[in-house]
């Protein structure tokens, strides 16, 4: 008798991450953009019946905003909390945790930020635009912290046209 096969993917590794964020990148990003792009995660959340807050910010402004049936408003505070650690880093929240975790130590141990602040867990990715930089965050709450980082790098890949 063998062993079953998991068929959820493996935990991505520090350069897969980083991989992500050297080719998920907007020649522009608008208003309009981030409508579609919001969408586009509201969309693919409820063909799984996935119970999650969206939450898309460029420059300090709130550009969309979502709350499918199950999530709570605990996911608009993780929200917040991912999103800051984007504003704060330029990287994924999940990007930034597993740097500490590559270190063999965690976030909450040695970023010396507060945790009801910033959370370095999976959900929020940079928004950023080529020869410009990181100009928001696109988040998402309410899911296993690597699937709600899969989930956003699957709306940006499809977006993007990858």
């Amino acid at each position: 008798m063998s062993d079953p096969v998991s068929t959820t993917p493996a935990t991505p590794t520090v350069a897969e991450l980083e991989e992500q964020e050297r080719r998920l990148v907007f020649r522009r990003f608008t208003h309009d953009d981030a409508w579609a792009l919001g969408s586009l995660l509201v969309e693919l959340a409820r063909e799984r019946e996935a119970p999650v807050a969206i939450d898309i910010h460029r420059a300090g402004q709130q550009l969309f905003h979502a709350a499918l049936p199950g999530s709570t408003p605990d996911n608009d505070a993780w929200i917040a909390r991912k999103r800051r650690v984007v504003e704060r880093y330029g990287s994924a929240s999940y990007l930034v945790g597993s740097r500490f975790r590559a270190k063999g130590t965690t976030f909450e141990e040695s970023s010396r930020l507060d945790p009801d602040t910033y959370a370095a867990h999976g959900g929020s990715f940079p928004v950023t635009v080529a020869e410009v930089g990181v100009v928001g965050a696109v988040t998402v709450s309410g899911l296993p912290q690597v699937e709600d980082h899969r989930l956003v790098v699957e709306a940006l890949e499809r977006f993007l046209g990858e």
